[in-house]
């Protein structure tokens, strides 16, 4: 769904933060003050890989240009990173500064972010160099491969069989709830994470509408600990509230929909939401530079929690950009170089891969062409899932060109004959609900998914609202839908 306009959002900028630890330990300087400080942390670690970041503060002269260096005592290897060119030779990384953020003033500092390998063992890096000038830092012991998630045995585990969703009891299940926006524009508009509270409160009463299932929207550049983004709204701390977050979601039963929706890449063309390179909108499709990282992160993040599923990217829409069919889908499949886009694109494909090279054999979810309301020829180009775990999406709200039973019929029941099809936001812009009746009808027909967008305490005509309050209380379009989903889960 494409966002209300900025007073609504800003209208919000009271919510709270979950602020949480980092995953591994924090190597920093210690006692007098240094030449220079170098925090060290490894935010998230699987099998094979881990991602790393590192904090750099400038305690002398203002600089013009940084060079950080350090070694790696096991044979890590950098493979990618972002806000630094990264390098390594031997044993030894250097992480120099981008054209943007190469001045460091006195007491200023700067965060960058990598993505390495790992086998054997992982020791925390113990000394590092600032332009030559050694930074002083105390030994940590080396960080471990983060826990599992506990088992709380609320939330089903998930698989694809043939065209349904089943439990490990091959027990078929629907995905029947709501979206929680929030995560995806709070934390980079600087407000906060969530958008109104997501205790354990606030979680019960949308399963007191008997919900099952809860999508949550995020923003890679916050995830990844940009430094476009504050500090206490990304990196660890954001990680930790999404954790945080999807464990509440699944205590209560429901199933966690982790969700991509606002990505970095600068696009000006037909239907752009913004002209900012940052992740402030909804762009045409993922940016090679971050997404991949981004969903190589959150799958080894929720890998070992067989309840969560992973929805790729929100909204593409590379048939505006592009000047055919085939090549918008061709674009939406493989990425690259897409006519239109200026940036380089990461394909579903590519974000599949992502999330597969870590272990990971989550369901994932992938929505077609106009903003996931056309799947025409999803199955034409659909991408490769070696687990066999891949859902197909779909978004339809009254003002979208497939908002109809004959549009429906001819393009969703085909594909819903052969994968699970889930849609995964619903909506209208009326404050009614006689078109969601009718989605919801349809859908219910054929034993699909469907979530309501949004959980969220907005203006309904600017941007769909199910609630006034967080307590659950319904607007006259969330009526619709608590009244629905209370009938067929009483």
């Amino acid at each position: 769904m494409r966002h209300p306009p900025p007073s609504v959002l800003l209208a919000v900028a009271g919510a709270v933060a979950l602020v949480g630890t980092a995953l591994a330990p924090v190597v920093s300087a210690s006692g007098a003050t240094p030449a220079c400080t170098v925090e060290y942390s490894v935010t998230g670690q699987w099998d094979t890989g881990f991602q790393g970041a590192v904090k750099i503060t400038n305690n002398t002269a203002a600089l013009s240009g940084w060079t950080l260096t350090f070694d790696f005592a096991n044979g890590q290897k950098v493979t990618q990173g972002w806000n630094a060119g990264w390098s390594q030779s031997g044993t030894t990384v250097t992480a120099a500064n981008e054209s943007w953020n190469g001045s460091l003033g006195t007491g200023a500092s700067v965060s960058a972010g990598f993505l390495g390998k790992w086998s054997g063992s992982n020791t925390v890096p113990t000394a590092f160099k600032l332009n030559g000038t050694t930074c002083n830092v105390d030994s940590e012991p080396a960080p471990t491969p983060t826990d599992p998630p506990p088992d709380t045995g609320a939330a089903p585990a998930l698989h694809v069989s043939g065209n349904k969703l089943v439990d490990a009891g091959r027990r078929t299940r629907r995905l029947l709830g709501v979206n929680r926006s929030g995560g995806e524009f709070m934390c980079v508009q600087g407000h906060g994470i969530w958008d109104g509270p997501v205790d354990d409160a606030a979680i019960r009463a949308i399963a007191d509408w008997k919900a099952n299932a809860v999508r949550i929207p995020l923003n890679e550049e916050c995830w990844l600990g940009l430094s476009n983004v504050k500090p206490e709204y990304a990196g660890a701390n954001y990680i930790n509230a999404v954790k945080d977050l999807v464990a509440r979601v699944e205590a209560h039963g429901m199933t966690p929909i982790i969700e991509l929706h606002w990505t970095h890449g600068q696009y000006t063309g037909d239907s752009a939401g913004c002209s900012d390179v940052h992740a402030t909108c909804q762009k045409p499709m993922p940016d090679m530079q971050y997404a991949p990282s981004f969903w190589s992160s959150v799958a080894a993040t929720f890998k070992d929690d067989p309840a969560a599923v992973f929805d790729l990217f929100n909204e593409p829409y590379p048939d505006r950009a592009t000047s055919t069919t085939a090549q918008a889908w061709q674009c939406w499949k493989d990425g690259g170089t897409c006519p239109g886009i200026p940036y380089e694109v990461a394909g579903i494909q590519d974000l599949v891969d992502a999330v597969r090279g870590t272990g990971a054999r989550n369901v994932v979810m992938a929505g077609g062409l106009a903003y996931s309301n056309d799947l025409s020829q999803w199955l034409t180009y659909r991408p490769s899932d070696p687990t066999g775990n891949l859902v197909a999406a779909y978004h339809v709200y009254n003002f979208n060109t497939c908002a109809n039973e004959s549009c429906w019929n001819s393009t969703l029941a085909p594909v819903a004959d052969q994968v699970p099809l889930v849609a995964g936001e619903i909506g209208e812009n009326t404050c009614s609900h006689g078109f969601v009746d009718q989605v919801m009808k349809w859908f219910d027909d054929r034993g699909l998914s469907y979530l309501g967008w949004t959980w969220n305490t907005w203006d309904c005509s600017s941007g769909p609202s199910l609630v006034s309050g967080y307590d659950g209380t319904p607007t006259a379009y969330g009526t619709g839908l608590r009244d629905h989903l209370r009938a067929i889960n009483p």
